[in-house]
């Protein structure tokens, strides 16, 4: 181990989700996200990622013809500090009834407890569309509901449904992804009835409730896929939505009626009802 670590501070003003994507695809270590951005750290400078991010904040810029402002701040600290500094920016959070916390820190005695440590996968509750979902989940989710968590991630919202009760199966197209709800679940002592990757076209089942915590480009993508496993008068949980595209997203969804809508910052959440078939 050397001596000393770089740690990257990354301050966005909007368009966080893509962000994200960016940083997904671009870097080889994992990351830490906050609410207005992200950590990286590294046992070496990260002067290049700072040169990539600004050149896609710029590009961003030019595509959207809206301003995106950034902030990047890097500095050097001992690795004898790593564990603690990183330990100590992880914090639990409590939605609705549930409790998601790291393993480091002590479950709480009154609520549903989620044991989630942040990892490469995307979801320890924190952002405002897994928030939105739980909360989602939390309402409508019954003991004995079938539901299928499509583009599970870390498995967080799966893993929410199992402990009220559910009986659940998730996918993801991603097989890091998939990986990680696996250990996630064993985290929690619960396990997926199925969990494959791949999309949710590959299951044979159908289902009370689908979620899925997307993009909003996918969720049109998939819309039928997603309505041909749900059962007749099932609900949708559709996530991932910034605001300006909702009425694009519905517009694949006119045959579900809105039976609520959660918002939180820029993001929508749709909970949709669909009729008899």
């Amino acid at each position: 181990m050397q001596e000393y670590y770089f740690e990257l501070t990354v301050t966005v003003s909007s368009y966080h989700s893509l962000f994200s994507d960016f940083l997904t695809d671009t870097l080889p270590i994992g990351f830490e996200e906050t609410d207005n951005g992200f950590i990286i750290r590294s046992e070496e400078e990260l002067d290049t990622i700072v040169w990539g991010l600004e050149q896609f904040a710029e590009a961003l810029q030019k595509a959207l013809g809206k301003d995106v402002e950034l902030e990047c701040k890097q500095r050097k600290l001992k690795n004898s500090d790593w564990i603690k500094v990183y330990q100590e920016s992880v914090q639990p959070i409590q939605i609705d009834k549930f409790y998601i916390h790291p393993t480091w820190d002590e479950p709480s005695s009154e609520l549903i407890n989620i044991a989630i440590d942040p990892a490469l996968a995307f979801g320890t509750g924190h952002h405002p569309t897994t928030a939105s979902s739980l909360k989602a989940i939390a309402k409508y989710v019954k003991e004995g509901d079938r539901v299928l968590d499509v583009g599970c991630g870390s498995g967080i919202l799966g893993i929410a449904a199992i402990k009220l009760g559910a009986i659940v199966d998730a996918c993801d197209t991603d097989a890091e992804c998939i990986e990680n709800s696996r250990v996630n679940a064993k985290l929690n002592s619960v396990k997926f009835e199925n969990l494959w990757e791949g999309s949710c076209s590959l299951t044979k089942d159908s289902y009370d409730i689908v979620v899925a915590n997307i993009v909003a480009d996918v969720l049109t993508f998939i819309a039928n896929d997603l309505k041909n496993v749900l059962k007749a008068g099932g609900l949708l949980i559709l996530s991932g939505i910034l605001n300006k595209y909702e009425s694009k997203v519905l517009k694949f969804y006119q045959d579900f009626e809105i039976q609520e809508k959660i918002t939180q910052d820029e993001w929508v959440t749709l909970i949709l009802k669909q009729g008899k078939k």
